[in-house]
């Protein structure tokens, strides 16, 4: 073969080289292993190549990779996957042994090439690696097996139509040598008895190092390695559970902070470093193509997706930003603040005390400049920004569709179903498996886990219940926040109250802000404690579950995680949008909670404001911590375990063991990353009508984290495993169920928790003031109570003004009145107007969105045409091919009727094809 003799050519010219580092970047040295034996298996090597193999051993003592190979010892074969373990001294030493001993020799029956490195060798004097190298022969075989798509014909189809302001968007670009590393090819399925179809230029370089390394997974995941307790073991991922190897991972190409030497290397870790994972590069486009070709089409389409998201919270950020302008500048023409502030009115209106016995009356004009405040967020444009942020979910769900089908396209995962890799049975499920049966669908055998009934219910009813019970603690958490809040409310009252060193920020600092503040962060805090115990619960819970497949137990993970995750975020913000304020009672009759804490009321100028605090902290703390978590923590882990190596020659540190040395991202790495944005994305649809910047700060965060992301992965992470996935699967069932919701959860806040729908009432149907029809809206708004009906000793200690009548917030009739403490006419046309918003906002918004879905194609009219003719014509290829072969065979045998029938048919074929496209 013309790549044997290539290989047979490379080794003669290392050997000339001499002394030094070659072109290869190998460094030629004094061999501490002479006896070891020759590297990796001798199949698909020509007995030329074996004997100058050999020669060229004998000839060279000792040979070190330079610090960015890729390659065995002779320079040729690249290294595909790499397993370390080091050895043991415990009771399992001998097992380990054996173990591996004999899952390397299925290795190399298999086909796969090994090369092991003594610990001698190692930075540590203790690790042992195994490199592994798969041969073409073996690469053609499995990429048949795994349908893998190949290129069979350059793409003949005109570009797309070119963005109008693409000219415009130059700055934002990436060099197309970056966005498109390698040309647009129609493709077709592997098959390793028609591979003069494919374009195979060099069979070294046909397959790319990502579909190689997953390739070898799938071999190692497969491969056994004895039987133990009468059951045939297999599988990588037991051995590193049971720590027979201590780790196996693919190789990155080269260091992240410079190319590598050597010439057959592309150094696309290098790219990806310096035009994706810098921050300096924070406004530029992402590589996806590059990403893709380099880690796989399962972190490919999560970066593809984090990047539209973000696309799609600029607009909403702008729009958000705007209505927040809005209410800056129309706050000084608030006309509810100004009477507030008006020391002839908020200055004479005397308010009820905020706590039993320890506090005192006070006057409304105290809570001015918060009032003023809330006006920001609380004004006609929070209507619109609701609507419009019902109608932006839709429109970024729906053009995320798009945009994943033109990747489905692009990325050759059209006829994508979950690959075997994916489906493929867990080790931890064959383990427990006691039985065999017939597929019904494949009529193969395959392993099953018989199940008594007591067993499914009581370790079904033991998991729900161990959810229930973390759920119930969340709520338990939750109510001792509102505890802490009765409690401390009483007490910040009295302090801000009689300390006249508060006096120049009492009009900011109320009692309540201060309460809502302080409950926040600790809220918060309770929040990180109880997310990292129920992280190792919710794993322990779906491991007990024991799924069959992989791609199942991540989904009954995502949903455990989901869930617990949605009621730890979010509950509070719950609390004081729709309960705080809402069940005060009124001064004679206050509602307790346990009989001890009298319930919260919100400010005179409403809750919501306390409802943008909590939400302002709780997201951005969780936004903060997480990329410190991300970014700061992976980075001095790998820093403390490289200190050692500081002073060797950067010749001795190997590329497999720079790559050993750095973090593993793991099977759940993505499920994480995902879980943050989601609930993220949470945060500015559930309760966006409360904070307009929550997109913004959001679009900020997000630009980050893309950094932060793609900084990780190339620099503190050994390179993934690279995997196909032609959607962001579960989540996007999560975030059509999040979207239908916060459509109605922003129309409770607008009209439950915002005081917008009240001063509508009282605009059109109880102002008495034509030029100024607002004025008198704070006196309507607060109820008059008689100070001598205190009950139950909540009367304060002092009155030395002698007030006789203070004002609470609610719509109340006076005491003087024949239905006093009643609730008002006006109460109830209030609460009919809120119910009515409600059920008007939540139609109008839905059927917009449903609209603008059916409206909008899941896949592009190009996409589909693309399609089309890339199915025409890989049919057509097929054929014709086909028909050259049976041809051939025809001339051999003139006088076989069969083989003309056969001709006749694919000519048919052929013809059919043409006839379709």
């Amino acid at each position: 073969m013309h790549s044997s003799r290539k290989a047979s050519d490379t080794l003669i010219e290392m050997t000339v080289a001499g002394d030094g580092e070659d072109s290869n970047g190998l460094l030629l040295e004094n061999n501490s292993n002479a006896d070891s034996e020759l590297p990796g298996n001798s199949e698909g090597l020509s007995s030329t190549e074996s004997t100058c193999l050999i020669s060229n051993l004998q000839r060279i003592d000792r040979q070190h990779q330079s610090k960015d190979s890729v390659f065995f010892r002779d320079g040729i074969r690249r290294i595909d996957f790499v397993l370390s373990y080091v050895d043991d001294p415990g009771k399992e030493a001998e097992r380990k042994v054996e173990r591996r001993k004999e899952f390397e020799k299925n290795l190399e029956q298999s086909g796969l090439h090994l090369e092991t490195e003594d610990k001698k060798e190692s930075e540590d004097g203790k690790t042992y690696f195994v490199k592994i190298h798969a041969p073409w022969e073996v690469l053609s075989i499995y990429a048949e097996v795994l349908n893998i798509k190949v290129p069979i014909k350059e793409n003949d189809m005109p570009p797309a139509m070119e963005n109008p302001f693409h000219c415009m968007l130059g700055a934002f670009r990436l060099p197309d040598r970056v966005m498109h590393p390698e040309p647009d090819y129609f493709t077709a399925p592997f098959s390793k008895q028609r591979q003069e179809l494919y374009l195979i230029h060099d069979e070294s370089s046909f397959f790319s190092p990502s579909t190689r390394n997953r390739i070898v997974y799938y071999i190692l995941s497969r491969c056994p390695y004895g039987t133990e307790e009468g059951k045939k073991k297999f599988g990588i991922k037991r051995l590193l559970n049971n720590g027979t190897y201590a780790a196996a991972f693919p190789l990155h190409d080269c260091q992240y902070w410079k190319k590598s030497k050597d010439p057959k290397c592309d150094s696309e870790r290098y790219t990806l470093y310096q035009e994706w994972a810098r921050f300096v590069r924070f406004y530029k486009e992402q590589p996806l193509n590059l990403i893709r070709k380099y880690y796989g089409e399962k972190i490919g389409i999560y970066f593809a997706w984090l990047g539209f998201y973000t696309e799609m919270l600029f607009f909403a950020a702008l729009v958000g930003f705007i209505c927040f302008l809005y209410g800056l500048i129309t706050m000084d023409e608030n006309m509810s603040s100004k009477e507030i502030c008006d020391p002839a009115i908020g200055g004479q209106i005397i308010m009820c005390p905020l706590c039993d016995r320890n506090c005192e009356y006070w006057k409304l004009n105290t809570t001015c400049e918060s009032s003023e405040y809330s006006h920001l967020f609380d004004n006609v444009a929070t209507l619109f920004f609701a609507i419009f942020m019902g109608i932006w979910v839709t429109l970024f769900l729906e053009f995320w569709k798009r945009r994943q089908a033109r990747l489905e396209y692009e990325w050759d995962l059209v006829d994508f179903e979950e690959e075997q890799q994916q489906l493929q049975l867990r080790p931890e499920y064959e383990a427990k498996c006691t039985s065999k049966r017939k597929n019904p669908v494949t009529q193969e055998t395959e392993l099953v886990l018989k199940r008594r009934t007591f067993q499914v219910f009581g370790k079904l009813f033991l998991c729900w219940m161990s959810i229930m019970f973390w759920i119930l603690l969340i709520i338990a958490s939750m109510i001792a926040v509102i505890v802490y809040r009765l409690s401390v409310y009483a007490a910040f009252a009295s302090i801000m109250e009689n300390n006249q060193s508060l006096e120049p920020i009492s009009g900011l600092l109320t009692p309540q802000l201060a309460t809502s503040v302080t409950a926040s962060c600790l809220n918060f805090v309770l929040i990180m404690i109880l997310n990292f115990l129920y992280e190792r619960v919710a794993i322990w819970i779906t491991d007990m579950e024991i799924p069959r497949t992989h791609l199942e137990y991540e989904n009954r993970l995502t949903m455990k995680m989901f869930l617990f995750q949605f009621v730890n975020y979010y509950s509070s913000c719950f609390y004081v949008a729709f309960f705080k304020g809402k069940f005060v009672g009124y001064p004679a009759e206050y509602t307790y909670m346990f009989g001890n804490w009298r319930n919260e009321e919100c400010d005179p100028a409403g809750c919501l404001i306390e409802l943008t605090t909590q939400l302002t902290i709780i997201m951005a703390g969780k936004q903060i911590w997480g990329n410190i978590q991300e970014a700061i923590y992976p980075w001095i882990w790998n820093w403390w375990r490289r200190r050692k190596t500081r002073g060797n020659p950067e010749n001795l540190y190997s590329r497999w063991e720079q790559d050993h040395d750095l973090q593993c991202f793991g099977n759940l790495g993505l499920f994480y990353e995902y879980l943050e944005m989601v609930i993220q994305f949470g945060f500015i649809t559930l309760f966006v009508a409360s904070f307009p910047l929550a997109p913004l700060l959001a679009l900020m965060n997000n630009i980050l984290e893309i950094r932060v992301d793609s900084w990780k992965l190339t620099t503190q992470y050994r390179r993934p495993v690279a995997a196909k996935a032609h959607s962001i699967g579960v989540w996007q069932e999560i975030l059509n169920g999040m979207a239908i919701l916060s459509v109605v959860t922003n129309a409770f806040i607008v009209a439950f928790t915002s005081d917008m729908i009240p001063r509508l009432v009282f605009y059109y149907a109880y102002s008495t003031n034509e030029a100024t029809p607002m004025a008198g809206y704070i006196n309507s708004s607060l109820s008059v109570f008689d100070t001598s009906e205190f009950k139950n000793g909540s009367e304060p200690l002092e009155n030395p003004m002698g007030y006789t009548t203070c004002r609470y917030r609610d719509y109340r009739y006076p005491p003087d009145h024949e239905k006093k403490y009643s609730h008002t006419m006006q109460f109830w046309h209030i609460l009919a107007a809120k119910m009515a918003f409600i059920i008007i906002m939540e139609h109008v918004v839905f059927l917009v969105k449903f609209f603008v879905a059916w409206l909008i194609p899941d896949v592009p009219s190009e996409v589909k045409a693309r399609i089309k003719r890339e199915k025409y014509l890989t049919q057509k290829i097929l054929h014709e091919y086909e028909l050259d072969k049976l041809k051939e065979k025809l001339s051999c045998t003139m006088n076989c009727v069969d083989v003309e029938k056969e001709v006749k048919a694919t000519a048919g074929k052929v013809q059919l094809s043409q006839a379709m496209a």
